[in-house]
């Protein structure tokens, strides 16, 4: 080793290299999309489940969507989680025909305790629901997506996904970049890593759960992002979460900087500490288990580490061409050819905008791409906050004002308004 952090800053470029492979494969395989036909006759009956805290604005818009589904009405109901509200949101959502679950808890405060509550009360009526879903109360819902979730439960899967979309992409530009976001994660990472027989997480809304999964396991769940640690505790007893790209959930996206700061921090909160608690446990489970679907499940909970970790050898590289500290392997043939990654960054900066292309975004969202690199860049103070506040369990509610009808929503595929 001809420099001082040589064996340090080695090892450092090795697991770059192998994180940058591992996200270009997924990345590729999520190109491809066999839309899904022939859908299976309804069967399954659902709960769908509604957290709603001070949600007066837009929980009707939600319930009036509900309504419209193409899915048998005698197989669903709908359940609003009235939860520790002051105004009237209890009233907006009995009026709209749904299930009032009222819930006062000043302590354990956050979706994941109020779902852990009710679960048991929506059990309690025994209904023969077959599934649960759940939507936050600021979506809206595509009208295929019971039969869509439907049609994956006939096929045996337990846990499903369904693609999150915006429903206001085009307010500001803070809105549009955290669309492109989403957009591009749906196809380069969910939908990926589901054509690749691996299991992905739920995020939080736009979700489906058997019921004989929350049943035998519980809910449970009380970190910051309730929904990981679902998908997670699931994944140690071989419970694959599965991604439904035709169940679209539109939801409102931020429409200012520090409103998306402060979600952002919230999340990554707590993804670190979802990671704390079951990165040992999935380790454990896929060794007894002998699952690598299991064992990929901790490169869902490295992502954040490894952000930090990126910037850091980014900064130390910036800093070796100034004053040489140690040996750059990646970029002079010494592991591949150097052309490799600059083939690979070209191809992965061009997914993106392939992703954009495929959904027919409206015109606007090509200006916003022009500041996604600047969205992008600010998750890593936002992250390491989040690092430091891993153990921090204050719920930040995000404050919802966009009340539109599902007919009015910015849809991101022509194709869906005719679906």
């Amino acid at each position: 080793m001809s420099h001082y952090l040589d064996l340090v800053m080695i090892p450092a470029q090795l697991v770059i290299a192998f994180f940058t492979v591992y996200y270009f494969i997924i990345a590729v395989a999520g190109m491809w999309h066999r839309k899904e036909k022939n859908l299976a006759a309804p069967k399954n009956k659902f709960a769908i489940v509604i957290p709603a805290h001070n949600e007066r604005m837009v929980v009707g818009d939600l319930l009036d969507n509900l309504k419209l589904l193409k899915y048998p009405k005698e197989l669903y109901d709908i359940y609003v989680i009235a939860d520790n509200c002051t105004d009237d949101t209890a009233k907006i959502a009995a009026s709209h025909g749904a299930n009032v679950l009222v819930r006062f808890n000043k302590e354990e405060v956050g979706k994941g305790y109020a779902m852990d509550w009710a679960f048991p009360q929506i059990f309690a009526l025994n209904k023969g629901d077959d599934a649960f879903c759940v939507f936050d109360a600021d979506n809206l819902v595509h009208l295929d997506f019971l039969s869509v979730m439907n049609n994956r439960l006939e096929k045996g899967q337990k846990i499903m996904q369904g693609y999150l979309s915006a429903k206001n992409p085009t307010d500001t530009w803070v809105s549009g970049t955290f669309a492109i976001a989403f957009w591009t994660i749906n196809h380069l990472w969910h939908l990926g890593k589901y054509n690749l027989g691996l299991s992905t997480a739920l995020g939080g809304t736009g979700m489906c759960i058997a019921a004989d999964v929350i049943r035998k396991y519980g809910w449970g769940c009380d970190c910051l992002t309730e929904d990981m640690e679902f998908s997670m505790k699931c994944l140690t007893h071989g419970i694959r979460t599965c991604w439904a790209h035709d169940a679209i959930v539109y939801d409102e996206k931020p429409l200012t900087f520090m409103a998306s700061w402060r979600q952002r921090k919230r999340w990554a909160q707590g993804q670190f500490d979802c990671a704390e608690r079951y990165i040992p446990r999935l380790f454990k489970a896929a060794i007894q288990k002998k699952s690598f679907m299991i064992l990929d499940g901790i490169m869902q909970l490295l992502q954040n580490y490894f952000l930090l970790f990126s910037t850091a050898v980014g900064i130390m590289t910036y800093i070796n061409i100034f004053h040489p500290c140690f040996t750059m392997i990646l970029y002079n043939d010494v592991l591949v050819p150097r052309q490799f990654w600059t083939v690979i960054g070209t191809i992965q900066y061009i997914l993106p905008l392939i992703v954009l292309l495929q959904i027919e975004v409206p015109l606007k969202i090509w200006f916003y791409w022009l500041l996604y690199p600047l969205f992008m860049y600010s998750w890593i103070p936002v992250t390491f906050l989040g690092y430091l506040d891993r153990h921090k369990k204050g719920w930040v509610h995000t404050i919802h004002t966009r009340s539109m009808h599902f007919e009015q929503a910015s849809l991101t595929r022509k194709k869906e308004i005719d679906r």
